[in-house]
């Protein structure tokens, strides 16, 4: 099955749905149903999104990219100094 993929906003915007859905009497379960997610997705959702607004959820993955992409260079950079090291000794 294709996964979806919601922005921050999206994932916000369902999260307050369910919360009025409950708030209306039905149960998480169902109203996650209704929104068209699954009961696991809403609990990730719920602990990760919990009393954010739109524009700390959209910064929230804003630096989770930028903490990936500097994860990489980090990487990298080790990789070509380690590298470097191994020449200067003489064992390539």
């Amino acid at each position: 099955m294709k996964r979806k993929k919601h922005t921050p906003e999206q994932i916000i915007d369902k999260l307050n749905q369910i919360q009025a859905l409950v708030a209306e009497g039905h149960t998480q379960a169902q109203a996650a149903q209704k929104v068209g997610i699954t009961e696991n997705t809403f609990y990730r959702w719920k602990n990760t999104y919990s009393g954010m607004g739109k524009a700390e959820a959209k910064r929230l993955k804003e630096l989770e990219r930028e903490n990936a992409r500097l994860k990489k260079l980090v990487a990298n950079l080790s990789l070509d100094n380690d590298i470097l090291k191994e020449v200067l000794e003489g064992k390539y």
